[in-house]
């Protein structure tokens, strides 16, 4: 929802653009949804995967160029559309 990244708008605001942003989701180890959240992104980004130490779930980074604040808050409304999907 819009109201959830409202707190996150306010601080990205004042950061200039375009900028490198780090984003991290946490989601269960199932290789449809990494694939979902890293099609999110274009081929031009840093993408790390770490599985949790009992191998369920896995911690998804990935260091972007992105040109504006809207760009970040879009990225994040589409992965908390996917089922399971935390974003940090």
């Amino acid at each position: 929802t819009v109201k959830e990244f409202d707190a996150l708008r306010v601080q990205l605001e004042l950061l200039e653009w375009p900028n490198v942003y780090f984003f991290k989701f946490i989601m269960p180890n199932e290789a449809e949804k990494i694939a979902k959240v890293s099609a999110l992104f274009d081929e031009n980004v840093d993408i790390a995967l770490h599985p949790s130490g009992k191998g369920k779930y896995t911690s998804f980074s990935v260091k972007s160029v992105v040109l504006n604040v809207d760009e970040i808050i879009a990225i994040y409304e589409k992965a908390t559309a996917i089922e399971g999907v935390i974003s940090l």
